[in-house]
């Protein structure tokens, strides 16, 4: 079961891959996002039409809003809209893009479950675990947002994109074999600690993806046109990508709040004899909510400027990358598992 988790872990990141290139071909050749086409969509208006009675005193056409600017005229039917082969290519590219990111999913999941039957347990034991479970938080949250809106798919571009860093790098610099949990880890608080982190912590690393794509869209829409703001052309719009990351954050803080600040001191305590101990794991966990948390201090401000609130989020994501890395593979310390079994 080891091994055959191994080769799904392989499988993920290539059907993840597939998923970058088809959203990648969408981004390139397709259209713009739903979103975008709905609001450029020109508004209606009810004229007088000059046809005789009988075809009816009334039609409804394409025009500007201002009624000034529209003269009743006789209007003739319009033929029916072909649409673009590109745009059609793209929408295709972009569904077989969805296609594989479940196809991804589901590998990524038959990952953790074997590598869960392989040990015995459940498959949080060691970071290369937390961090296979974290990315499929992400994943899963990802195709929940696409399945109630599907105007954001172009976003799954750059979700395709962080989900293969990420899992990349997992497997390049934290793969540990299959064993059993260290002694600190077998308690009943695994459960509950160990799973609001991790539920958390990967829809934090979700909210990243629109707080990124909501400042190069800002930059795009002022007019900037250095790299990496073009890439703002086909994405939604501002607003929607900034009201997407305050509710992923907003989602998302309070189970923080909980495994980090409650259950993790409480499991500390029955453990170590003591709730908190300045572990570089604590401390920087303690850094990442006090990051957030003026996140959303600063998104519910008035006076603070969306994308300087932005920003403090983007922070945190740092703050969480260098929690979920850097903690276990430079510092030593009690929470330091990043080659336990």
């Amino acid at each position: 079961m080891a091994e055959l988790s191994n080769q799904l872990m392989a499988l993920t990141v290539l059907a993840y891959l597939a998923a970058m290139v088809c959203h990648a071909a969408e981004y390139a050749f397709g259209d713009r996002s739903h979103i975008g086409r709905a609001a450029a969509r020109p508004a209606r208006q009810l004229v007088g039409a000059g046809a005789p009675a009988t075809e009816g005193p009334l039609v409804l056409v394409e025009g500007p809003a201002d009624a000034e600017a529209a003269e009743p005229a006789e209007v003739a039917a319009e033929p029916a809209v072909v649409a673009e082969p590109s745009r059609n290519r793209g929408d295709l590219a972009g569904r077989i893009a969805v296609g594989f990111t479940v196809l991804a999913a589901l590998l990524h999941l038959g990952t953790l479950v074997t590598r869960g039957v392989a040990a015995d347990r459940m498959p949080w034991g060691n970071m290369y675990e937390f961090t296979l479970s974290v990315t499929f938080v992400g994943a899963a949250t990802w195709l929940g947002l696409l399945s109630r809106r599907p105007g954001i798919r172009h976003l799954g571009l750059f979700v395709a994109l962080a989900l293969v860093v990420l899992l990349g790098a997992n497997g390049l610099i934290a793969y540990t074999p299959v064993g059993p949990l260290v002694p600190a880890l077998n308690s009943y608080w695994f459960i509950f600690h160990v799973s609001t982190i991790i539920l958390s912590t990967g829809i934090l690393l979700l909210g990243a993806v629109p707080a990124a794509m909501f400042l190069i869209k800002t930059g795009y829409d002022n007019g900037e046109r250095r790299f990496p703001y073009p890439l703002g052309a086909r994405v939604p719009a501002a607003e929607t990508l900034e009201r997407l990351t305050f509710r992923l954050h907003a989602f998302a803080f309070p189970l923080f709040t909980f495994g980090a600040l409650i259950a993790g001191p409480l499991w500390a305590e029955a453990s170590w004899g003591r709730y908190w101990g300045w572990d570089p794991k604590e401390v920087w966990a303690f850094i990442s909510w006090i990051v957030y948390a003026c996140y959303l201090h600063a998104r519910a401000t008035p006076s603070v400027k969306r994308t300087t609130a932005t920003w403090i989020a983007l922070l945190g994501f740092l703050t969480m990358l260098m929690n979920l890395f850097g903690v276990n593979l430079f510092f030593e310390g009690l929470h330091s598992y990043a080659n336990a079994g």
